[in-house]
């Protein structure tokens, strides 16, 4: 069975653009600057508002993969690395090459996909009216095609729920998350250009994902 682990990064749109009307629907009627800075900081959660910075995708049998991500205004040459091609384009792009590559498995994992990374998909290429080639959101308790690790790894809600570093951590496993970088970084990272840098850390949840994938596949299936 063909199968592939894949990720994203997301980033907030620039509140300014939005017109007066959509900037009230997210603020509110809220007159706390703290509280209006908080929901702009939050932008890149909702996928009405952010963008999708990069998506990896990876073949845990081959550990061949690619990063398909955004570098407005800069010309990074195509790259490989430990098995990863790097390809920069726009947002319109990356999910164009998604649905054309993902549609070639049979199988995909994920972590946290059914809550974050499939409908965010979804709805940004509705946005940018892109069609899909195959349904994310599959039946959630069947996992011969979508495994949300995340689902599986908590029984259904049975266990809390942490995050895929912590997990990685506990199983002891290689992979974890580059050092001085989290999720809550790709927003700097991106206004300060460091485009590339977010393309690896995605591909290193990925690959982190995947090991996850293998441990689970082995010891905890039945």
């Amino acid at each position: 069975m063909s199968r592939v682990v894949f990720d994203i990064e997301t980033i907030g749109s620039d509140f300014d653009k939005f017109p007066s009307e959509v900037q009230r629907y997210i603020l509110g009627e809220g007159e706390d600057e703290k509280k209006n800075q908080e929901a702009k900081e939050k932008l890149g959660f909702w996928p009405l508002t952010g963008e999708i910075a990069a998506i990896c995708l990876l073949n845990p049998d081959t550990d061949k993969g690619r990063v398909y991500f955004q570098a407005p205004g800069v010309k990074i040459k195509p790259q490989i690395e430990d098995g990863i091609e790097y390809l920069a384009m726009s947002e319109k792009e990356i999910l164009e090459n998604f649905w054309q590559e993902i549609s070639h498995y049979n199988q995909f994992v994920t972590f946290n996909g059914r809550l974050f990374d499939c409908p965010y998909i979804m709805l940004r290429s509705g946005i940018l009216k892109i069609r899909p080639t195959r349904n994310l959101m599959p039946y959630r308790y069947k996992d011969d095609e979508h495994i949300d690790l995340l689902d599986q790894l908590t029984f259904y809600g049975a266990f809390r729920r942490f995050s895929l570093d912590f997990y990685c951590r506990t199983f002891k496993l290689g992979s974890a998350k580059l050092e001085g970088m989290s999720g809550d970084k790709v927003q700097e990272y991106f206004k300060k250009g460091k485009y590339l840098e977010i393309a690896k850390y995605c591909a290193a949840d990925v690959r982190a994902t995947a090991e996850l994938f293998g441990r689970w596949e082995k010891y905890i299936r039945a």
